[in-house]
């Protein structure tokens, strides 16, 4: 039984047509096979979860669908990632286009220095001291320099996790002053309270260039991006995207099918799926899997290049987690914040306040703590329960409200790096030099015979849904333009899938 002869797909034919397994329901998955559709493919989707969108997961609470909403994947989509827009306008979803308001946007929010938690607005002169008292003796530069890297110092705290914050800040400060001195800083400092502070969202908008030519240009890109004012999100959640894409699909998704192997053969690849507690081999004439290397190298894989299986098993993937709390009300409205993220520090690390669209009377939703790296793995660690109260407490520091009773509706979290359809919220490059960042990309996604792959892992975005389409298009592109398989050396014919229909 091929694809389109499972129950629920439509019957279509084309000269040159493949019968092609994408293993994987995230955002390249679902891409691929609209794709792979487009071009006149039959295409069946296998997905180890319940429903789709891999990193990409919204959560409502209260149980109502106007309930408030908070991302716990994927929740901003810079101005610059022109494929998702494009896609998001494909999708019907434009109209639903908001500004993402994120660290550093709002000067009533948060953030850690050595002293405490500052308003933002109020955080200039403790930040440069502490920043000019880490400059080797006689050192020697202009005060708007000093100012606006002490900012950007700000922003790796915030942004870098656990030890690589720590050793990137070994030798940063020259290094910034110095890409500093180059560039007129002054009109991107702005009255901050009775203060002076940069506005990292115009510098950066302003110099997207900025320390490219340093060592630490891939983790700067990052920065970059992450403290843009150029971000986007979706209004109703960023779910719909690859909700609407498996609604167009043709072929089927089947849900709850977990694939464990992968055996690269001259005829094929043969696919061991697990559904429940059975498992059974398959063989598919082209695969696409999608899945995270770090999932991948946990399957038993044959047929495989010594080289390539390297890769899946070095790739460096870091975790994320994320703690959710549904509250009363919006009470940092109340506090003059109005939005964007707090760098809080400490356990909790970052800390977003998504604006309230839905029903006020249904409370709102707080992104309590949101942890990369390092910082994440100690949170994913502990016990769910155990994971919540230490960030409450922590957070109640500056958010006494989290106290009151009655405030705090419901609590949900997401540790990436503990998930079994991802153990890991993305692959990283920053510690790689541009060179060898391509090298691992371009092996990542070179094809074994009739086994391909597709994923931000693959791309040169990873880590961001821009990365996911853009390897999923590619992907799809080099399946379709792929040698048949040649049937004359077959000796047993597709059997599908155990089962049958979803």
């Amino acid at each position: 039984m091929y694809a389109q002869d499972l129950p629920g797909a439509r019957h279509w034919s084309g000269q040159g047509a493949k019968r092609i397994t994408v293993i994987g329901a995230g955002l390249a998955g679902l891409v691929a096979a609209h794709e792979l559709e487009r071009l006149g493919h039959s295409v069946q989707v296998l997905e180890a979860r319940l429903a789709v969108g891999g990193r990409v997961r919204t959560h409502v609470f209260s149980g109502r669908a106007n309930g408030p909403l908070v991302e716990l994947g994927a929740m901003r989509i810079p101005a610059s990632h022109h494929r998702t827009m494009q896609w998001i306008d494909i999708l019907g979803l434009s109209d639903r286009v908001r500004q993402f308001r994120t660290l550093f946007s709002d000067d009533a929010s948060y953030l850690e220095s050595r002293t405490g938690h500052l308003r933002v607005r109020d955080a200039s002169p403790t930040l440069v001291k502490a920043f000019s008292e880490g400059l080797p003796p006689g050192s020697d530069y202009h005060a708007e320099t000093v100012l606006c890297a002490a900012w950007l110092t700000a922003s790796v705290n915030a942004v870098a996790p656990g030890a690589f914050r720590r050793d990137l800040h070994t030798g940063l400060n020259v290094e910034l002053l110095d890409l500093l001195e180059n560039i007129d800083v002054r009109p991107y400092i702005v009255a901050s309270g009775a203060n002076e502070r940069v506005d990292l969202n115009r510098f950066f908008a302003n110099n997207p260039d900025f320390a490219r030519t340093s060592g630490l240009r891939n983790f700067f890109d990052d920065v970059i991006v992450e403290t843009s004012s150029a971000l986007f999100r979706l209004d109703g959640g960023m779910d719909q995207i690859a909700q609407r894409l498996a609604e167009r699909l043709r072929g089927p998704i089947l849900r709850g099918r977990r694939v464990v192997g992968l055996h690269v053969q001259r005829d094929g690849v043969l696919v061991e799926v697990q559904r429940g507690l059975a498992t059974a081999p398959r063989r598919s004439d082209y695969v696409l899997c999608t899945v995270p290397f770090s999932v991948l190298r946990r399957m038993r894989l044959s047929g495989i290049g010594d080289d390539k299986v390297a890769m899946i098993h070095d790739m460096q993937y870091w975790p994320a987690t994320k703690i959710a709390v549904h509250c009363q009300e919006a009470f940092w409205e109340r506090d003059g914040i109005s939005g964007g993220g707090s760098f809080t520090g400490g356990l909790v690390r970052q800390t977003y306040y998504p604006p309230v669209e839905s029903d006020p009377r249904l409370g709102a939703a707080l992104l309590a703590s949101y942890t990369l790296g390092p910082d994440a793995d100690a949170l994913g660690r502990e016990h769910p329960d155990r994971r919540v109260a230490v960030v409450l407490d922590e957070l109640s520091a500056i958010h006494p409200e989290l106290n009151s009773p009655g405030m705090v509706l419901d609590v949900v979290s997401q540790a990436w790096g503990e998930d079994p359809t991802s153990m890991g919220a993305a692959a990283v490059r920053w510690s790689k030099d541009a060179a060898t960042a391509e090298e691992e990309r371009v092996l990542a996604a070179r094809p074994e015979r009739t086994l391909f792959f597709a994923g931000d892992h693959c791309s040169p975005h990873p880590a961001w849904i821009e990365g996911a389409i853009e390897s999923g298009i590619a992907a799809a592109q080099d399946v379709h333009a792929a040698l048949p398989v040649d049937h004359r050396v077959l000796a047993t014919g597709y059997q599908g899938l155990p089962g049958g229909s979803a």
